[in-house]
């Protein structure tokens, strides 16, 4: 069996492995973080909590998914907003989670309306036994425009209350950044300036996810009526992985500390964060779909990975595929990589055929006696959407040539 060190170093504090609930509907109350922790998570960011004049009221329902074909939740709508339970009472779950595990971490995860109302939830929140505070600046679907991603798009605004935050506490401390913006940047950099130690990315991205064609109405249907709201899981993975690597990338942000989230749903998922420069990483629709159980599979998976590198330390692998994503008018155009089909793999099914010709450079031809394709490179690009369409996976990879007067060694080409 195989067992390597998944404890990482963060913003100060230790975390026995990375994977962390993140702020939402999996780490509501004591009981839910508790068993999260019995299982194995190496921390809680615990549902976000707000001051105690900002009363939460509910619709239901307030899910729906995004799918294709016999797959759940590529895709996930929610529609719900910060921790619905009075302040004391959230103060008393860290309070109680802090005292029965006292060497797991506890990220508070806070949100207010005014620069006053940071200050103490960061105070109360430090006084209930956290290790951490994140900044809930992004949530997509509050009722009020004080709060949530409309502030997270205000770099001015970030600033002060990340100064705000740091007048009611010396705990590290996260921002979580909207997703819901061009350029991340400058809100990270507020952030950064007014007192945060490190960025958490992504929240969740607005989304109209399906409508019910027949009555006209967005999914999930209140009483006749939907909204936009935040949009999560599997699909939004790609979206995350940008913003980290943007982050990482900007001048003077190399080094930027950063806890990842976006569609983590397996070690695979893990290990790409970690490899654009995650520390820590943060999970909601995988355990919605899942449990917290989970995480074993991750934890499982990643040291597989670690050992397969030759790496004992996670902390070795954090931010290693950053140098090697390059602005697009860097990258070698000099060579096309033509595909290769493997006969004996091929069911003649014609969809690399019917692709090519509807949707990229008519290159494949279809053999009517032999009743297979043929690629003619006179036409081919090497484009390989043929290989992605494939069902069988029977075209791959194949030659290497450099363009005509165009220098290099087609050996030598990494693909």
């Amino acid at each position: 069996m195989i067992n390597k060190d998944l404890s990482i170093d963060f913003l100060g504090v230790r975390f026995e492995n990375p994977f962390c609930l993140s702020s939402s509907p999996v780490g509501n109350c004591y009981d839910m973080c508790a068993k999260s922790y019995d299982v194995g998570w190496g921390g809680v960011v615990f549902k976000t909590i707000g001051p105690a004049h900002f009363i939460i009221d509910e619709v239901s329902p307030r899910f729906d998914q995004l799918q294709k074909e016999a797959t759940p939740f590529v895709g996930f709508k929610n529609m719900e907003q910060i921790a619905e339970h009075p302040l004391e009472e959230n103060l008393a779950d860290l309070r109680r989670l802090k005292k029965n595990y006292p060497h797991k971490v506890l990220i508070a995860s806070i949100m207010g309306s005014n620069e006053k109302d940071w200050t103490e939830l960061a105070a109360l929140v430090t006084e209930a036994g956290a290790d951490m505070i994140e900044m809930n600046l992004s949530c997509p679907q509050m009722t009020s425009h004080a709060m949530g991603s409309d502030v997270g798009t205000n770099p001015e605004l970030c600033r002060a209350y990340c100064e705000a935050v740091k007048r009611g506490s010396k705990l590290p401390l996260l921002a979580k950044m909207t997703p819901n913006i061009t350029d991340m940047v400058p809100v990270a950099r507020a952030c950064m300036a007014g007192g945060a130690d490190g960025i958490a990315a992504i929240n969740t991205i607005k989304s109209i996810v399906d409508l019910d064609l027949q009555r006209k109405i967005g999914l999930p249907i209140i009483d006749g009526k939907s909204s936009i709201s935040g949009y999560s899981g599997k699909a939004v993975k790609p979206v995350a992985l940008r913003f980290l690597q943007q982050l990482r990338s900007a001048e003077g942000m190399s080094n930027l500390p950063i806890s990842g989230i976006g569609g983590i749903e397996t070690w695979q998922d893990a290990a790409e964060f970690i490899l654009l420069g995650a520390s820590t990483l943060q999970v909601t629709t995988a355990i919605m779909q899942y449990g917290y159980r989970i995480v074993e599979d991750l934890k499982n998976g990643l040291m597989h990975y670690m050992d397969e590198q030759g790496v004992d330390r996670l902390a070795d692998l954090v931010g290693l595929a950053n140098p090697n994503i390059i602005p697009a008018e860097d990258l070698n155009r000099n060579y096309i990589v033509y595909p290769h089909i493997e006969e004996e793999n091929c069911i003649g099914c014609g969809r690399c055929y019917i692709s090519c010709y509807d949707g990229a450079h008519q290159a494949m031809e279809w053999n009517e006696e032999r009743r297979r394709p043929d690629c003619n490179k006179e036409k081919c690009v090497g484009c390989l959407l043929c290989a992605l369409v494939c069902p069988v996976k029977a075209i791959t990879r194949g030659e290497v040539v450099m363009k005509a007067g165009r220098p290099g060694n087609p050996e030598k080409i990494m693909i």
